[in-house]
């Protein structure tokens, strides 16, 4: 079953599903800063756009366009920029 996920007031949507390897979901962000926290490892893949990227334990931002790829462990926070819609992928572990 795919399931919908909306966050920080609709800025960001996503759909959920499932594949043989575990968890995905598919969304897009608007816009803004962001704050998210994992509750597993997640690899954020981007497939549109461009996020600037501050990972847990980094003191500087890192920004990741279409194609790139970042990873977060579980438990942790980690903030997010977009200056214009952007896509992405995110696949739990």
């Amino acid at each position: 079953m795919i399931s919908t996920n909306e966050y920080f007031d609709g800025n960001v949507k996503s759909l959920g599903y499932k594949t043989s390897t575990g968890n995905s979901t598919v969304g897009v962000m608007e816009a803004g800063d962001y704050e998210f926290g994992t509750s597993t490892h997640e690899t954020m893949i981007i497939i549109e756009g461009e996020m600037t990227v501050k990972l847990p334990g980094d003191s500087v931002w890192a920004t990741y366009k279409a194609g790139e790829s970042f990873e977060i462990d579980a438990n942790e926070k980690f903030q997010v920029k977009v200056s214009a819609q952007t896509a992405y992928l995110c696949q739990y572990k």
